[in-house]
């Protein structure tokens, strides 16, 4: 770990997180004209974003700067792998970590890793996904912030964890232990035909104004009880690459398959750029 990453960390420590991204979150929802747009013109320039993918790139068109950050894309600019057997990206990104998930632990960063139970909430749920597999996805401020289905499921549950809201970044990654299982996250679990359950995880972040589902809405953030919602007996089901979520900033999404249930591409390694509807892995058998 470095002493500038050391720094980092000490200071998102004693940041207000919370009280300092709500805030953010009031100046992302306002309709003024003339801060929105200049907001949005300023993260174009920025993060260098690829206006010439949105449905439309004339600022006026977005109500605030959320309506912008999670913009919808023309049709056919990420196209949906077509293998039946395949598992697509969620989201436009980069893979922080992908691979086996070893007695419990999932692998943040080099000499760090961390308890599926802890992330998961629930460890009696965590048991399904012993010896599975995992991959971790960060989505920068550049990049699309809409969330998609991997692969076709019914939605079973989910679980609003309240927690921290650090940096989700590759530089907090590698000095914060147990990132991931500190921050806010919802924990949403499915069921495919194929393999049985799976589990997707929003994960948020510092400045993420928050977490919107399309069966739920937004996820309420902030201290309090963990949140959960059972949905197995209602008929939520998703084919691959639907529309499920969205991030209010750049976040991270985390996967987690069964035992024997998928294996990755090659090409799925530290750092690798993704893009939704891209096939990342292939159901076994």
């Amino acid at each position: 770990m470095s002493h500038r990453a050391d720094l980092f960390v000490a200071l998102q420590r004693i940041l207000p997180k919370h009280s300092l991204s709500r805030a953010i979150a009031r100046v992302a929802e306002s309709k003024r004209p003339w801060l929105k747009n200049k907001l949005i013109a300023g993260a174009i320039k920025a993060f260098n974003i690829n206006m010439a993918e949105a449905v439309t790139e004339n600022l006026d068109d977005y109500e605030n700067f959320n309506a912008f950050f999670t913009r919808q894309l023309k049709a056919g600019v990420r196209p949906i792998d077509s293998g039946g057997s395949s598992i697509v990206s969620p989201a436009d990104g980069a893979i922080s970590q992908a691979g086996p998930i070893n007695k419990n632990r999932i692998l943040q960063a080099k000499g760090i890793d961390y308890s599926v139970s802890r992330l998961m909430g629930n460890s009696v749920q965590a048991q399904a996904y012993d010896n599975g597999s995992f991959a971790t996805i960060y989505l920068s401020p550049k990049d699309y912030h809409r969330v998609h289905m991997p692969i076709a499921g019914k939605l079973l549950s989910s679980r609003y964890i309240p927690g921290e809201l650090f940096s989700v970044n590759d530089q907090t990654a590698q000095a914060l232990p147990g990132l991931f299982a500190r921050n806010e996250r919802l924990v949403c679990e499915f069921e495919c035909a194929e393999f049985g359950r799976f589990s997707l995880i929003f994960v948020g972040a510092m400045l993420v104004a928050g977490i919107e589902t399309v069966w739920s809405g937004f996820e309420k953030p902030g201290p309090g009880a963990v949140r959960e919602t059972d949905y197995s007996e209602e008929s939520i089901d998703f084919a691959k690459g639907d529309e499920i979520g969205r991030f209010k900033f750049g976040s991270t999404v985390i996967l987690l398959f069964p035992q024997q249930a998928i294996a990755w591409s090659k090409k799925i390694m530290p750092y690798a750029a993704v893009k939704m509807g891209q096939a990342i892995a292939d159901r076994k058998g």
